[in-house]
């Protein structure tokens, strides 16, 4: 995975990596100990659109169960399949194999991110 300085945040606690037009998105390393033991995510089949803000899928935790809010609007490409199967991974690498999905976008939407730093500053606070 990217440096995490190079990754974009949202105040959902989800971090977006742009790769041309799609970008990797997944919860980031305070929101999954937050959660506590990841046991289950369910996300959005490859080919669903989904909207910015909105809910788009859901992990549950030993202490609780999140949402997953789409940062952005796109159609998912993909799903990892790899975090259904064993949703440890959210918690053991949760900005390299522990992603969620990845959507194409129209890059000029990412607005509203936060840099790494006004991320962190946010949740100190």
């Amino acid at each position: 995975m990217a440096n995490t300085a190079d990754l974009k945040y949202t105040r959902d606690h989800e971090w977006i990596a742009l790769d041309g037009e799609t970008v990797t998105i997944g919860i980031t390393d305070y929101a999954a100990d937050q959660l506590g033991d990841v046991v289950y995510v369910d996300l959005p089949a490859a080919g669903s659109a989904i909207e910015g803000g909105k809910v788009v899928g859901e992990i549950e935790s030993t202490k609780s169960v999140g949402e997953l809010f789409a940062p952005v609007d796109g159609t998912v490409v993909e799903s990892n399949q790899a975090v259904i199967d064993n949703p440890q991974l959210v918690n053991d690498d949760p900005f390299g194999e522990g992603w969620m999905i990845k959507v194409t976008i129209d890059p000029s939407t990412l607005s509203g991110t936060l840099t790494e730093d006004e991320y962190r500053a946010l949740v100190a606070e």
